[in-house]
């Protein structure tokens, strides 16, 4: 495991040398895995045109999945505590998140292989990530960001119009689209909103979710290899998954969640030599002694109801199996 500051200079110099590897790193960006010559003590999958499915069974077993969430008066403690850190004006937006234990036959590396995701990482006997948000991707010399704000059950009538319209929804997004515009302006230039709120459908193991994401895009020029460390070190912790400000924010997220996020909610990602491909460590799921654990949360904002936002976090606690 490396440091911050030798993770910024191992991957400034394997970009230099258009040598290609993949990594991780947790939430804050200060402990990463980097691998130069392919996977070794992690997975990683990557898969841009990956199938959204559903199975019930899994080697022959049938999927069984038990979520064993907080209660809401549990939730709603932390959650009072981030209303009144926005209310005096600490914070736009915090992202709240809480652990869920859940019961299933599934093995870490079974739900590594079954899972449909666009990003997969496994390390093996700690945790697997199966994620469908795209941190930064570079290629051509741009820069682009996908962030993933909104979610709602397919099944409410109208429902991709309900969270286009609704108030809170969009409020969060805007704040996190201003939020990654300005990251990114710290490392390109001609930075710009090329998509805004386009939705994506996402089958679980019970349900199916719409998701709301926007593209952001800038102009690293053509060296941009060499500083490829630095570049990745400005833009964490990723805006989505913190909040605005994102430094003030950061601490109102380490008093109010009861957990150290670790490695939930850091980024994953490949470099092959001409282009980056990263993703966001979201629908994650640990192993803590011998017990199962999911971490899931979401945006609050002074619009956010309780009870709306602690049925999102149960929402997200879900299989793409």
């Amino acid at each position: 495991m490396l440091t911050k500051n030798e993770a910024i200079a191992k991957l400034n110099d394997l970009g230099a040398a258009s040598q290609p590897f993949s990594f991780y790193c947790d939430f804050l960006g200060e402990k990463w895995c980097v691998e130069p010559s392919g996977e070794r003590d992690f997975k990683l999958a990557i898969d841009s045109d990956f199938s959204k499915g559903q199975q019930s069974t899994v080697n022959g077993k049938l999927l069984t999945f038990k979520k064993k969430p907080i209660s809401l008066e549990r939730f709603k403690q932390s959650f009072d505590q981030v209303i009144h850190q926005i209310n005096i004006g600490n914070s736009f937006l915090t992202n709240l998140t809480f652990e869920t234990p859940i019961d299933t036959n599934l093995s870490l590396e079974e739900i590594f292989q079954y899972s449909k995701a666009k990003y997969k990482l496994i390390v093996p006997d700690q945790f697997v990530v199966f994620s469908p948000e795209t941190f930064v991707k570079i290629h051509n010399d741009h820069i682009y960001s996908y962030p993933m704000k909104g979610t709602i059950d397919a099944s409410i009538p109208n429902a991709e119009e309900a969270i286009l319209i609704d108030v809170k929804e969009t409020a969060e997004h805007v704040t996190i689209v201003d939020l990654i515009r300005n990251d990114l302006s710290q490392v390109a230039q001609d930075v710009q909103v090329t998509k805004f709120r386009f939705i994506d459908q996402l089958k679980t193991n019970d349900k199916k979710l719409l998701q709301v994401s926007s593209e952001i895009r800038g102009h690293l020029g053509n060296e941009w290899k060499k500083n490829l460390g630095n570049i990745l070190s400005k833009l964490l912790p990723a805006g989505s998954i913190s909040g605005a400000p994102k430094q003030e924010t950061i601490k109102i997220i380490e008093q109010a969640e009861s957990y150290n996020r670790s490695f939930y909610t850091g980024i994953c990602g490949h470099f092959d030599g001409q282009t980056l491909d990263t993703g966001v460590m979201i629908r994650f799921l640990k192993k803590v002694n011998d017990e199962l654990v999911f971490c899931s949360g979401g945006g609050i904002t002074s619009f956010s109801e309780a009870e709306k936002e602690y049925q999102e976090m149960v929402d997200k606690v879900y299989l793409t199996i």
